[in-house]
């Protein structure tokens, strides 16, 4: 642990807090994508499979829970609570690709040939590409709600966050993971277009807007 991640980690906890609260407040799913949330709920559900067989901390574990039941309840909510709010002639982004895709990465690069390490490895490439669906309905509609396009920046400073975090584990600890690093630096690519409009309109005051 380490103040990056531990910065990271909040903006990860910031995000979920600032989704959920936009979905009850608005009492409404519009803008957002059930795919993408359906996809980190597998990211997290992979990922965390040793929850119940590797203690690390009571932190880590506590966090992994948090992410667990985080997701499955977003994912919950949107698709049964306020699922007539979904207009799935928006959230059509093929999923299997990405979803395909991860699992073949995960069988090239892996640090072993195990069950766990497959299911870790494919959980750091498909989260690298989950908010996809997501940016895919932003770029349809051409414009979204600012709580929403909140959330998304909450969620991308997160995984910007986490690369001092390798730099400080590589030269402090000497610890080098190159899957995780590979994975999120796609990932901060994917949000790097974001990141500039986020900060040249909604930053300045104005609403989130793309070209349709």
């Amino acid at each position: 642990m380490n103040i990056f991640r531990f910065a990271g980690d909040l903006s990860h906890l910031a995000s979920i807090f600032i989704l959920v609260y936009s979905i009850e407040l608005h009492k409404s799913i519009k803008g957002l994508s059930l795919k993408t949330q359906s996809l980190y709920a597998l990211v997290y559900i992979t990922r965390y499979l040793d929850l119940f067989t590797t203690y690390v901390s009571l932190y880590n574990s506590l966090m992994k829970i948090f992410f667990i039941g985080s997701s499955v309840y977003i994912v919950h909510i949107m698709a049964f609570k306020y699922r007539k709010s979904i207009k799935e002639d928006i959230d059509t982004f093929p999923v299997r690709y990405l979803v395909g895709g991860s699992f073949l990465l995960s069988l090239i690069f892996t640090h072993k040939y195990s069950f766990g390490e497959i299911l870790w490895s494919f959980s750091l490439w498909l989260e690298s590409v989950a908010i996809l669906p997501q940016l895919f309905i932003l770029q349809r509609t051409g414009e979204a709600e600012n709580i929403t396009t909140h959330y998304i920046f909450a969620l991308g400073i997160y995984r910007v966050l986490y690369i001092p975090n390798w730099l400080y584990r590589y030269f402090g600890e000497g610890k080098f993971d190159y899957i995780a690093v590979l994975a999120g630096l796609i990932q901060t690519a994917v949000y790097s277009d974001f990141f500039y409009i986020y900060y040249t309109r909604v930053m300045q005051g104005q609403n989130f807007e793309l070209p349709v």
